[in-house]
């Protein structure tokens, strides 16, 4: 957004500025009485993020309404991983938060990417596996063990789909008729 600072409605009087000192409590400039917390902004180098369909040129539809269009502004440099790859894309087309191509550094074409949570409007969470993962994160050994094999023993996102993703997601049974 190019801003330094941006005002956060809903925390004055909150012990969160007592454990954070990218925030500090402001008065209105304009009006001279109300207070206010201003919140440091946020350059992150790169976001990246999952997304129902994008274009070659880099157009996003998020196929759901979110803040990713502020993240994609502010942001140094975008990757999207898509669920389908387009040859255009328009914003009349698109579902949910649109992103320009002018936000966007790289598209990257990886069905079932937002596993194992879900993606919007395609498939929801694999429960059975966020249960894995919750019950992994309670343990630093645990969560290393989860990590070995579902991030580091995979050779690319190809093998992780063919391991991890659910058959029937994958090549769902069609009904003749």
């Amino acid at each position: 957004m190019g801003v330094p600072y941006v005002p956060v409605v809903g925390l004055v009087g909150t012990d969160l500025l007592k454990r954070r000192d990218d925030m500090v409590v402001a008065v209105d400039p304009f009006d001279g009485k109300t207070k206010s917390v201003v919140a440091k902004a946020l350059r992150p180098d790169v976001a990246a993020f999952h997304v129902q369909k994008a274009d070659r040129q880099g157009n996003v539809s998020c196929g759901y309404d979110a803040e990713v269009v502020i993240l994609a502004e502010a942001s140094r440099h975008v990757i999207v991983t898509a669920e389908e790859i387009v040859d255009r894309l328009t914003e009349k087309e698109s579902t949910g938060a649109f992103i320009q191509a002018i936000h966007v550094d790289a598209v990257v074409h990886a069905p079932f990417g937002a596993h194992p949570s879900g993606c919007a409007g395609l498939y929801g969470p694999d429960k059975a596996h966020m249960a894995r993962y919750v019950a992994a994160s309670r343990d630093d050994a645990a969560f290393d063990g989860y990590l070995e094999t579902y991030v580091r023993a995979v050779k690319d996102h190809d093998e992780y789909v063919e391991r991890h993703v659910p058959r029937d997601w994958r090549h769902p049974v069609r009904v003749a008729g």
